[in-house]
Parts: C-alpha cells; structure tokens; sequence
C-alpha cells in the first residue's frame, strides 16, 4: 500500500513542505502507516502567519453578511462529502463509523451558529446618553488567531469550535493540526477553498511543539485557542497571555457520575456505556468514573458486565464496530500502563480489556472494556485522566459522600447525576463544581450556540468557545460617541464638552 506525503495548506494551497522531517499516521485498525506528514519548519509556520496576517485586512472588511456565504457553501460540501469525509476520519482515528459521522456532524452544528454572525455581531446603542450625545457599540476583529488542535476530534474541534466563529466575524486562522490526525482537517481545508474562502484565510500545518512555540510569541498572532493536556495548557495560557494575545484552553478532565439507589439500571447503565467507552474513551467529555450508592452497586456492576459484553470490538469503518481501537500503539501502552497501576494500587479487575485481539486485525492498536470496582479516593487510577476505555467504579453512601468525592476533583468538565429524585437532581446541579451538567445524561456536551465551559484545572481563560463566549473571544469591543453641532451652536461657540456633560 502506497503512503501518502501530506502537504501544509498555506495562502489556499497545498505546497510540498521544506522539511526532512516526516511523521507517520497509522490506521489503527490494521496498524500500518498510511500517510506521513510533515513536521513544518517555524519559517513555514512564520509564512502560514504572515498569510494570514496578509489576508485579514480584506477578509475583516468584507460584510459579514458575505462572509458567512462561505460557511453556506461549506456546509453544503461538509453533507455531500460525508461518507468520504468519515471514511477518511475512520481510518486515521479509529473512531466506530457512528462515531465518525457525530465528529463530522459537530462541525456542521457551530458552523450553522456561525451562519448568525451578521445578527450575534450586532451592537448596542443609546442616542441621546447625555444631552446631544449619542453612542454606539460595534464588535470588531482582532486579526489573526492561532487554534492549536488535538488527536481526538480532528473534524469537530479545528473546524467546529475554532474555525466557524473565527471566520465569520472577519479574522483570519492558523491551525495547527494534531500530526496523528491530520488527514481530515486537510480535506477539509480543500472543501474551504472549494466553497470560495480567499486565500490565507484559514492555514493549516503540522509541526512538533517547538515550532508551535512560534505561535505563542509571534506579534501577528492576537489569540491563541487550545484543546489537550493540562500541563500544556498550563504553559500556553501562561505564554500567550504575558505576550499580551487572548487565550482559551480547554484541558484534562475526569468526569463523573453519581448514581443515587433510585436510579432505573439498566437505563442508567447503557448511558455509562455509551459514555465511558464512546470513542474508546478518548474524548475530554467521557464518563471514566462513578460514583455509586453502595447499596446498588452489585446489580450496578453486574448490568455493566452483562451489556459490555454485547459491544462488538473491530475495525473503525465496519459500520457494526462499537468499539475502535486507539489511536496509536504507544498511546495503547499507556493506557495498559494505567490499568497495571490500577491494579497495583489494590483497585478490583473485574473486566479486563488487555488481551482482545480482533481476527483479521492483530496489529490494530485494540483495547477491549475495562471495569474496575472498589476503587477508593486515594487511587490515582480513579483521579487521573486515561484516555481509554476504562471505567472505575467508586462506592458511596449517598448523596453527600458522592457529591464530595466528586467535587474533590482537580478538574471540572463534565458531572453527571442519575437520579429520579427532582430534589437531589437540583441540588446536585447547584453545587457540583463541573462546567457542564448531566441530569440523567450521560454526556452532557451542550448545543454550539451554547459555550463547552470546563471549569477549574480543565480550563484555562476567561472565555469559552462556542456560543455568546465564543462570539466575545473573537472580537473587541468599540464604543462610538458622536455629537453634532448646529449653525447656530457654532456661530455662539456654545460652551460644553463631552468631557464636561457627564
């Protein structure tokens, strides 16, 4: 099989880049290599900036109105090119097929937020504010931002959350695409210029985090949005922001549930399924821990068993796949990593995925179901983001210990609550600390008009994306004041200023 050379997408082209530094993209069903990208220079990263920075001037003053035509016509693209577009996100990422499409899918949903930009830009304004003096409110562009992507979301998170509302409200974007998953942001960059997008507008590379650093520092850069590890948010917040640039990171997360013994179990149960090993657990929105009322948490803990042992494992793009493998082998090793040390730290093996093998498949980078049960607050296990498809399961007396032990987390992204009690539902949705809450769903990612907003050590910044947050992220603020002057006030050189009027 033939390996595909990938190619920066730079000023609406794609030109062969200047490195000799190549990096591989598996298909993790099979294992094997089917393309190597590049890892662009920083001057390639410089000259993605500077077409950028080129471009935004005419692109800033093209009426919004015109500019989200663009979005129109690429959303239109997006649908007819879908069944490619998952194939290709299949074979890269290892997502189900299912799985691949709600990627996509959540490119389309922000990109129709987006579609609003000519009426979400809209200012405010009050004539007469003080006698004879008018003001009025306009959003404005910032310039150029930089949206550095990560491996599990190549669709929805360069071209959902950090593409659409960029765009639309006249800036101009460099991405910096996760060199494990390149292969659908890239086909989507050409569905960008097929739709009409002026070159330089959007940009695309791949390169490894010392060129990337460029992006933090570089003066033509004016934000910068983040998706990944906390460590590294950490440092690109830190960065960014003391060169002065807007900065958004979305960060680790070890979202829980508490289920309350009035929980319905199976229903429940095929939620923390769906949740826990959706996407084989790679996504910052899993369900990797539960906190379950003692006195259900036998039949809890049998219901899991019996209903994961119905998931088929196999091949991304099978399309009666339900669980892909991960992304990459050493990303594999790692998690196997984490269920030793789970097991060393004393927490109960009670579904072990170590061993699957998928025939036809033995060099795919497969992990079957893990469960651990009895696993208790001190075990890093249950307190460390995996990335996989692991689920601990903690047990608790109740409301008040769950709800504690939940809060005692780190991180603050998603929590979830299955209950049927109306008090204890309200209750938990005022005083969790997560940023995004479930009752009774398991994933609770909101709507794009409405902001993904983690909340302590799984965000850093003051804004969101998406929604009114994303809007504000990516435009500033101008307040206009006028005042006319009659022949008359004139002629009398009338005495009184703005400064004086207030």
């Amino acid at each position: 099989m033939s390996i595909e050379r990938l190619q920066p997408f730079i000023n609406g082209a794609f030109t062969p880049s200047e490195t000799s530094k190549y990096m591989p993209v598996y298909n993790p069903s099979t294992g094997e290599v089917i393309a190597e990208t590049p890892c662009c220079t920083a001057r390639e990263v410089a000259s993605a900036v500077e077409a950028a920075r080129a471009a935004f001037p005419a692109w800033a003053s093209t009426p919004c109105a015109k500019r989200v035509e663009v979005l129109y016509r690429f959303r239109e693209l997006l649908m007819e090119h879908m069944d490619e577009l998952t194939m290709i996100l299949c074979r890269e990422n290892g997502k189900n097929w299912d799985e691949a499409q709600g990627d996509l899918l959540k490119v389309k949903e922000p990109v129709e937020v987006a579609l609003g930009a000519p009426s979400l830009m809209m200012g405010e304004s009050l004539m007469n504010v003080t006698s004879g003096f008018d003001s009025t409110l306009y959003r404005e562009p910032l310039g150029v931002f930089a949206g550095i992507a990560p491996f599990n979301f190549p669709a929805m998170i360069p071209m959902g959350w950090m593409m659409p509302m960029c765009i639309a409200t006249g800036n101009t974007l460099v991405l910096k695409a996760a060199s494990m998953t390149p292969m659908t942001s890239m086909r989507l960059c050409a569905l960008l210029a097929e739709a009409g997008l002026p070159k330089g507008v959007v940009n695309l590379v791949t390169c490894s985090r010392n060129e990337a650093e460029l992006l933090l520092s570089h003066p033509d850069v004016a934000g910068v949005t983040f998706v990944g590890s906390t460590s590294i948010g950490r440092h690109i917040y830190a960065t960014a922001a003391a060169n002065g640039k807007r900065v958004s990171c979305l960060c680790e997360a070890k979202n829980h549930a508490l289920v309350l013994a009035d929980a319905p179990i199976e229903r429940t149960v095929a939620g923390i399924v769906n949740s826990a090993f959706g996407c084989a657990g790679e996504r910052c929105m899993a369900l990797p821990a539960i906190a379950v009322d003692e006195r259900i948490a036998d039949a809890l803990v049998a219901e899991l068993l019996r209903q994961v042992k119905t998931k088929k494992i196999g091949p991304a793009y099978d399309k009666t796949t339900d669980l892909g493998p991960l992304v990459t082998a050493e990303h594999r090793q790692s998690v196997v990593n984490w269920i030793e040390a789970g097991v060393a730290e004393g927490a109960k093996l009670v579904l072990d995925g170590r061993n699957v093998t998928v025939p036809g498949y033995e060099n795919g980078f497969y992990l079957g179901h893990t469960i651990f049960d009895h696993v208790t607050p001190d075990m890093r296990v249950g307190n460390s983001e995996i990335f996989g498809p692991v689920l601990c399961v903690k047990r608790v007396k109740g409301f008040e210990e769950g709800l504690a032990l939940m809060n005692a987390s780190e991180f603050a992204n998603g929590s979830v609550i299955f209950t049927q009690n109306g008090y204890y539902a309200r209750e938990f949705a005022k005083r969790t600390h997560g940023g995004m809450v479930g009752v009774n769903v398991g994933i609770p990612v909101p709507a794009g008009m409405f902001p993904f907003c983690g909340h302590k050590h799984s965000f850093f910044g003051d804004l969101h994306v998406l929604g009114k947050d994303g809007l504000r992220f990516y435009t500033e603020s101008k307040v206009v004041t006028t005042r006319w002057f009659d022949e008359e006030e004139r002629k009398q050189s009338a005495v009184g200023t703005w400064d004086g009027a207030l």
